[in-house]
């Protein structure tokens, strides 16, 4: 599919207020933020009154559902319009005129191009007439999208819709990054308040007196209590009944005696205000009196600001809400209501566990991951045959300078916020110095020193008096007892991999830097001669052919040499013709083995590292791509020589050295298969891996430590976030060099032009 390829819309649109339109835009917008280079989208806008409205550029036409002849005329035009290759519908009912909407039909059934229909409201029980709309509508429509697991029930039960034509695509949440509520607070003259909040437009459905009338008990134990009610009246309600509804609320508020602590927010408010008044939010309380009503945008995105909720039982909120995420209660119950804040506002913990699950249930319905499921359905319903091209973020050292103190770099974190009790690693220090020196070397970003300093003389710290590393060292800056009983030599490699890519780049810094790392690099080569772990000889390899790139030292050759004959030694011990590895299993960092002798190979030009690093690594290759996709080995089981190959249970890491190997294999052989791959592993971190769903994380710059069988683990450690900069790094090297193809090509091309125009 080119980018001329459109996916259309049908649906209201802002500057319309309505949550299908604003939900719209919010998916448009995610889409072709990770894939503008595989779709183009645009709108056809539902509008009952379209004279009264402007509407942007993606709005290629405008059907006005008032006007009976409007739904063939406009579906005429959308089929003559070759660049249309599907059209997805946001349905419900009161969009369409007509009984139940039924005017949809005349449009869906002149529509002659694949069609899906998203159903954003689901009703149990209906009637003869209703059930006949949807299932017709369901027998036009190619694929059906449903938000909840609870909709596609009702589908398939009451309205005999085939399972397999069902998607379930939860409602979108946005990111946001990693947020102090206290801070935000203070921002917004709270500080020292318990927040309630809700927010949406205003109707009478919304049930907000239940929330004021549970003010007085919640107020008399926590006085110091606000409670915002966010948002403008709707326009439809405001159109039929003006602001009735808000002067009831503000009546209410008056005899109850509270209307001190009721502020409301009568305003639109932008994206990043929203997200901001719910971040600050203590309780975020949903008293929908519709119990049919299938989804709620609202909650979910108060959810992805971490907030426990506090809802009426609409089936969405029992399907989310389970496990400790929040707190159902019945249909215009002020008490409960009251009972459900009193108890988690007099419970701190209680709260952080509810929004740290809150978190866990809903961050799989992110913008993104809701883009990468529409994505891969609309590849589905087109027949799209090339992959899905993956936009890259811009880079961001957010997460990595959150976790860095004086010191060094976090091990750990708690989602987001860096866990201090974890400590320290020479393993993650090293890392993150190899990181930021390339990052340094791309950007010369001036604040990329201090850290590097930090970095390195973390790695100087775990230098011991006979050249060796210890590994472990706690927030006190104290050397932690597990250096006493783990093996510490793969540490140790990593520190002398990062010293050498330091070194290969010091020409950068100030010399002060150079003398530093050649000091400690040159204290550890007894030490390195004496490692037996493949992956620590690999390491050191790596580091060594780095220092003697410019160094040229035949001492340090030597090592080099002896350390890749130990690797070939175990190759030949090891290897056959169906197992052509180093070792009876394959583990972690598997790719940095193969690499290592290449490296070898550059230093020596001995042929016999070469051969057997290509082999080694082609071997490995074969095992961890599958079907346009990276499966790095699982962590849950090694894989074993003769043994099925387990699956799930991956890890950023080792997805990070894979893309640092393929780049230097492409730099060696120039096989365009080694680049494709680049490409193929990078997106794991964007959603193309068996879940589907985003590892690392745009908002806050971290990386998500690892992807289980049902699951993204979202905690943003330092070994994951330093990898994942890592292999950003390495792709940012190929889009320049791609920007630069294109860059000579536009010179050459006017040049080409008169030179046709001469002849």
């Amino acid at each position: 599919m080119n980018i001329s390829s459109e996916i259309l819309f049908v649906s209201s649109y802002p500057p319309r207020e309505c949550g299908i339109a604003t939900y719209t835009q919010d998916l448009m917008q995610a889409i072709e933020k990770k894939f503008a280079q595989s779709f183009s989208m645009k709108v056809c806008a539902l509008d009952n009154k379209p004279q009264e409205r402007e509407y942007g550029s993606e709005v290629k036409y405008v059907l006005n559902t008032s006007s009976h002849s409007d739904y063939r005329d406009v579906a005429d035009k959308i089929n003559r319009d070759k660049n249309i290759k599907a059209v997805f519908v946001q349905h419900e009912f009161g969009l369409f005129t007509g009984e139940y909407g039924e005017n949809a039909l005349y449009f869906l059934y002149t529509i002659n191009k694949p069609i899906i229909t998203a159903f954003h409201t689901v009703l149990p029980e209906p009637d003869n007439k209703r059930m006949n709309v949807v299932r017709a509508i369901v027998a036009v429509s190619d694929s059906v999208v449903v938000m909840t697991e609870n909709s596609k029930k009702i589908l398939e039960k009451e309205y005999m819709v085939p399972s397999e034509k069902i998607s379930v695509i939860h409602h979108g949440t946005h990111l946001v990054g990693c947020p102090e509520r206290n801070i935000i607070k203070q921002r917004f003259n709270l500080k020292g308040k318990n927040v309630l909040s809700t927010f949406g437009l205003l109707s009478s459905g919304k049930g907000i007196e239940t929330a004021i009338e549970a003010l007085p008990a919640i107020i008399e134990r926590f006085p110091n209590t606000i409670y915002m009610v966010i948002g403008r009246t709707h326009p439809e309600v405001v159109k039929h009944e003006g602001e009735k509804y808000r002067k009831y609320l503000e009546t209410k508020a008056h005899e109850l005696g509270v209307q001190e602590h009721v502020k409301f927010i009568n305003r639109y408010l932008s994206l990043d205000d929203l997200l901001e008044y719910l971040q600050l939010t203590d309780i975020y309380l949903f008293t929908s009196k519709d119990p049919n009503q299938a989804v709620s945008g609202t909650f979910s995105y108060a959810m992805g600001c971490s907030c426990p909720v506090v809802s009426t039982p609409i089936p969405h909120a029992k399907e989310m809400l389970g496990g400790n995420a929040g707190v159902l209660i019945d249909f215009s119950s002020p008490k409960q209501l009251a009972d459900a804040a009193i108890a988690l506002l007099a419970d701190p913990k209680k709260r952080r566990e509810m929004s740290l699950n809150a978190l866990h249930k809903i961050r799989p319905t992110s913008w993104q991951n809701s883009a990468v499921a529409h994505a891969e359905l609309f590849r589905k319903i087109t027949g799209m045959k090339e992959a899905l091209k993956y936009s890259i973020p811009e880079i961001s050292l957010s997460h990595i300078k959150r976790l860095t103190t004086e010191s060094g770099i976090i091990q750990f974190s708690n989602i987001c916020r860096p866990d201090l009790d974890s400590g320290y690693t020479l393993d993650d220090n090293a890392r993150a110095l190899i990181a930021l020196i390339k990052h340094y070397e791309m950007t010369r970003e001036p604040a990329d020193v201090s850290l590097i300093d930090i970095y390195l003389n973390f790695i100087k710290f775990a230098q011991q008096k006979n050249g060796s590393f210890l590994n472990y060292v706690d927030r006190f800056g104290k050397y932690h007892e597990k250096n006493n009983y783990v093996n510490l030599e793969d540490s140790m490699g990593r520190a002398v991999w990062a010293l050498g890519e330091f070194l290969s780049m010091s020409h950068l810094l100030h010399g002060y830097f150079t003398t530093r790392a050649e000091g400690i690099i040159k204290r550890s080569l007894n030490v390195i001669r004496e490692f037996e772990s493949p992956r620590a000889i690999a390491f050191a390899i790596k580091g060594l052919s780095g220092y003697n790139k410019k160094n040229k030292n035949p001492h340090i050759k030597k090592i080099i040499v002896e350390l890749a004959d130990k690797l070939t030694s175990a190759y030949h011990k090891a290897s056959d013709i169906n197992w052509k590895w180093f070792e009876e299993s394959l583990t972690y960092a598997n790719s940095v083995i193969p690499e290592a002798l290449l490296c070898a190979y550059s230093e020596t030009g001995n042929e016999l590292y070469k051969r057997v690093a290509k082999s080694s690594f082609d071997f490995l290759l074969s095992l961890i791509f599958i079907d346009e996709e990276i499966k790095v080995i699982s962590n849950r089981g090694w894989h074993k020589r003769g043994d099925v190959k387990r699956h799930f249970g991956e890890q950023p890491i080792d997805v990070a050295y894979t893309i640092s190997s393929l780049d230097l294999f492409y730099e060696v052989f120039g096989e365009e298969e080694y680049q494709n791959k680049i490409e193929i592993a990078f997106s794991w971190f964007h959603g193309n891996n068996h879940l589907h769903q985003i590892v690392y994380n745009p908002a806050t710059g971290g990386c998500h430590d690892g992807l289980e069988e049902r699951n993204v683990n979202l905690n943003q450690g330092a070994e994951s976030t330093v990898c994942y900069l890592m292999s950003r790094i390495v792709v940012e090297k190929y889009r320049l060099y791609e920007k630069e193809i294109i860059i000579r090509e536009l010179a050459y091309e006017p040049i080409a032009i008169e030179l046709r125009k001469a002849g």
